[in-house]
């Protein structure tokens, strides 16, 4: 990177402003404080027609105390870490927290659920990349895609690499901090032209810079998925299945996981409230978490209350296991925390996988969704409606693309119809997933 960026460095003025901030709030009346602080460094290139659009440098930092007055809470945040800030922003906090109402829920984690142990989980990797080489390689990724026949226009490649430190502290005593890095490579092409216009990507995105996927895999698989979209005509209308692209399915598992958090459930705002044990899926399905994975996207010795993570299953043989908890969700609901503050991290899933043309094969005639379009996912009551583009399938087998249809359905039902789970891994993010093949959802089209 162009710029210097000394991780060892940055973590170690972090924590010492992280110490300086608990100090400072025991110091000035605090019962009890956290402070969170990060720093981040980038670079980004864009290039497009085979020309350069952007090159963005960026460093960005931030710090955050919380202080505890009793069972009262003030929250202040501030990018500017010098002296003069760090009092002003324990000082406000304070205020803060002896104007509000007292929470009988709020305030640390308990003591004895603080990490001691901080393993190096392997997501740190610098990767000192130089403008020029940056553009290189988006040049290449676009240029590749834009020679595969067919392919007419191009939205351009774009290269981003990053890296950064954040630090978590509070009046335990416990102060924890992890190095992490991020690099990622994506290329969207166009194809065909007038009403028959279409467009499609492809990316890759690591840990560890040697990871990626090489420039000619990205923008030839961006092409190919691009050209294979032309043609794409309206589905019929009816109840039939659907094949969800793993990119999509690990989206479901974010809608599954975001009713059985805290948040929601406390609010009584989930389709899943008062259902712990209860089949939510079919029994051959197993959901966990592997928040210390090494090497892993969501990697983390601890969360973000402080709180030691831990293996968690979520469901077990299909039934719901676990909720998802922070310290503060657990006691309003008179639980205790799973290490989940800040969310779930590296969620894998333990099923029969089998291949897509199997999934295909089992499907029989139904579609098979690329892309959604749209929010319409109703967490309070299940109901799921999403604008959808793809391909029909016919006798188990790809026919041609559709677009312009609607899906929809119950996600309680979605989840209990799950017919399989494809073994076309998805590894880029946090989840990984397969195919879904969902039965009986609502196709509306032509």
């Amino acid at each position: 990177m162009s710029q210097a960026f000394d991780a060892v460095e940055q973590q170690a003025r972090l924590e010492a402003r992280v110490a300086q901030a608990l100090e400072l709030a025991k110091r000035l009346g605090a019962d009890a404080c956290e402070v969170g602080a990060s720093v981040d460094q980038g670079i980004e290139v864009g290039v497009r027609l085979g020309d350069v659009e952007n090159v963005e440098l960026s460093r960005d930092q931030g710090i955050a105390v919380t202080v505890y007055v009793g069972q009262r809470k003030g929250s202040v945040s501030t990018s500017d870490a010098s002296d003069e800030s760090l009092r002003a922003v324990v000082e406000k906090a304070l205020d803060i927290a002896r104007y509000t109402a007292e929470d009988p829920a709020s305030g640390l984690a308990d003591a004895a659920l603080m990490a001691t142990e901080l393993p190096d989980l392997g997501v740190h990797y610098p990767w000192p990349l130089s403008t020029d080489d940056a553009i290189e390689l988006a040049l290449a990724c676009e240029s590749t895609g834009r020679e595969v026949e067919g392919i007419a226009n191009s939205e351009g490649a774009s290269l981003s690499s990053g890296e950064g430190v954040r630090v978590y502290g509070n009046s335990h005593g416990f102060l924890g901090s992890q190095r992490g890095s991020r690099h990622s490579l994506s290329c969207m092409l166009i194809a065909g032209q007038g009403a028959d216009m279409q467009r499609d990507y492809d990316y890759t995105s690591v840990r560890n810079p040697a990871d990626l996927q090489s420039p000619e895999v990205v923008g030839r698989r961006a092409a190919e998925k691009t050209l294979a979209r032309l043609g794409a005509t309206s589905p019929a209308t009816g109840r039939m299945p659907v094949l969800f692209a793993p990119e999509l399915a690990s989206g479901l598992v974010g809608s599954f996981m975001g009713a059985i958090a805290g948040g929601a459930l406390y609010r009584e705002s989930s389709f899943l409230c008062g259902q712990l044990g209860e089949p939510i899926f079919p029994e051959w399905f197993t959901l966990r978490e592997r928040p210390r994975e090494y090497g892993a996207m969501a990697s983390t010795a601890f969360d973000n209350d402080g709180v030691a993570t831990r293996d968690n299953v979520f469901l077990d043989q299909g039934r719901l296991a676990s909720y998802m908890l922070s310290a503060y969700s657990a006691r309003r609901l008179g639980m205790t925390t799973t290490g989940n503050a800040g969310g779930a991290r590296n969620l894998r899933i333990d099923a029969p996988l089998v291949s897509r043309d199997e999934l295909l094969a089992q499907m029989g005639r139904g579609v098979l969704v690329t892309e959604l379009m749209g929010q319409g996912v109703n967490g309070v009551t299940g109901d799921y409606s999403r604008g959808a583009s793809g391909f029909w399938v016919e006798d188990g087998k790809i026919q041609h693309p559709v677009e312009e249809f609607t899906i929809a359905g119950n996600l309680r039902d979605m989840f209990a119809n799950l017919q399989g789970v494809g073994n076309d891994t998805d590894t880029r993010g946090s989840v990984h997933t397969g195919s879904w093949l969902i039965d009986d959802m609502t196709v509306a089209g032509e």
